[in-house]
């Protein structure tokens, strides 16, 4: 083994811990973001909205960095077997993680809206639908960060509640909307927003499957259970221990 091996081994650890330091960081203010989005709105809180829209800077460069990171691991260190998932994995989920930030931003564009119009009662209809969001979110990001495929898979179900639930509410917000009236403008908003938060369960349903994929190099995507098969004799950058096959 060449003298530069434990070294090398030591960088690349570095590396891969940095890279998902920053997709747990990034994730955790992707859903503050989200959660503050909310508060603004039904608070009528001006100032939290306007820092939805102004930290979102933060996560787009989050997601810059992750991609800089992941590829700087692959071309240095050439990882395969579950090194490489996770590589892959956190640039996916990166990706996932700024869109979900983007429709926090839609919602807090949008509260800031109605703040400059009559408050409407209609608004705490979505204050369900975001818990569901904001549960599926954490869930997805402690699926990832502990490589629980179980939770990942679970959210597909948490997800056709959030459906359930997202074409109720705008059933009645579309009811409201078609009555006509001065709150017209606020009940068309309302449904932008929660079509924003069924979005974000969406996103989290994303995540969870990259956790599955993650754990069990398994893609359960599209509802066929494949399994990525990695040969038996590969090893990590370093010439780091066998990985199993999922």
């Amino acid at each position: 083994m060449s003298p530069n091996t434990p070294h090398i081994i030591r960088e690349f650890d570095d590396s891969i811990r940095k890279l998902v330091d920053c997709l747990i960081s990034m994730g955790t203010q992707s859903r503050l973001n989200l959660q503050r989005s909310i508060d603004g709105l039904l608070t009528r809180d001006l100032d939290l909205c306007k820092a939805v829209i102004a930290d979102d800077n933060e996560v787009d460069e989050a997601e810059r960095t992750i991609d800089s990171m992941g590829m700087n691991i692959l071309l240095r260190y050439h990882p395969v077997a579950r090194d490489l998932r996770l590589v892959i994995t956190c640039m996916k989920a990166a990706a996932n993680l700024e869109r979900i930030s983007d429709h926090a931003v839609n919602i807090a564009k949008r509260g800031r809206k109605m703040l400059d119009r009559e408050e409407v009662r209609e608004a705490r209809l979505i204050e369900p639908i975001f818990h569901m969001a904001d549960d599926m979110l954490q869930e997805a990001l402690t699926a990832f960060a502990d490589r629980d495929s179980g939770r990942g898979r679970g959210l597909k179900d948490q997800d056709k509640e959030l459906d359930r639930a997202h074409k109720r509410v705008t059933t009645t917000l579309s009811e409201l909307l078609e009555e006509g009236g001065e709150n017209s403008a606020s009940y068309l908003h309302l449904i932008f927003i929660v079509r924003s938060l069924e979005r974000v369960g969406d996103l989290a349903v994303n995540i969870g499957e990259d956790a599955v994929f993650l754990d069990v190099a398994e893609d359960i995507r599209y509802g066929r259970h494949k399994t990525v098969e990695t040969p038996a004799a590969d090893l990590s950058a370093g010439g780091a221990a066998e990985d199993e096959v999922g």
